[in-house]
């Protein structure tokens, strides 16, 4: 996976993006995703929405393409920021987003999504670290007890 976005989330209502600490009693612990990382407990009343949940509906299919999956081909074509911001024009965001992926559903995808998509990306991209793939390695890494488990069972074996 490109970048890990289990513990981040968006808060209905409030600007930016946010860490997820620890529960507590009332809530959820969460840290601002930016240089001041202010702590607060968001309660159940807040609608919170962890990335890792959302997708990108695609046409003529079922399927849906995972945030953290747009995120890896934003960052191919477009680096570390993207240039948009929410007073982008509607052609500007449309064609960003067919660029990256080409065959998303436009009457399911709204521009807010895309606008949401471009802001999140800004932040994600400064405070959580993408993993790069090794070329030629799987994308699958055998740990030292598979490894150690494979080797014994062979040794039972012979």
């Amino acid at each position: 996976m490109p970048v890990e976005l289990k513990d981040i989330a968006s808060i209905a209502g409030m600007s930016g993006l946010y860490r997820v600490v620890s529960p507590s009693r009332n809530g959820i612990v969460v840290e601002t995703l930016d240089e001041k990382n202010n702590r607060f407990v968001a309660q159940a009343k807040h609608r919170i929405s962890l990335l890792h949940e959302i997708s990108v509906y695609q046409q003529n299919t079922e399927e849906t393409l995972p945030l953290s999956d747009v995120f890896d081909r934003i960052r191919q074509q477009y680096g570390e920021t993207v240039g948009l911001t929410s007073k982008s024009s509607n052609q500007e965001l449309t064609k960003f987003m067919e660029s990256i992926v080409p065959d998303y559903d436009r009457d399911r995808v709204y521009i807010s999504d895309i606008k949401k998509i471009a802001g999140w990306y800004n932040i994600v991209s400064k405070h959580v670290p993408f993993t790069q793939a090794e070329k030629g390695e799987p994308e699958v890494a055998e740990t030292a007890e598979d490894k150690t488990e494979a080797d014994s069972k062979s040794k039972n074996k012979a």
